[in-house]
């Protein structure tokens, strides 16, 4: 199999929590998103993306950067999927 097109059972999952956690609020902790994150027993690969934020308060678009930055950097995009 083509490890490159390897969509993981939790792909999209990240997209999920992202939206879950904007859909009443601008601004989100980090510790919002572990947490959350723990909660939802994300994929242990994505709880080790959401983990590799900087703390801070994020806008949803400077937080998507980060995610998917990060996603890019393990090479998983396509395995989980991208957030917007």
């Amino acid at each position: 199999m083509d490890m490159a097109s390897f969509q993981a059972d939790s792909y999209g999952e990240l997209q999920s929590l992202v939206n879950g956690l904007y859909a009443t609020r601008d601004i989100i902790d980090r510790l919002d998103l572990v947490m959350q994150a723990e909660v939802l027993d994300l994929d242990p690969d994505l709880q080790e993306i959401v983990t590799l934020l900087p703390p801070g308060r994020y806008e949803r678009q400077r937080l998507c950067d980060q995610l998917n930055s990060a996603l890019a950097a393990h090479g998983w995009g396509s395995t989980y999927g991208t957030v917007e």
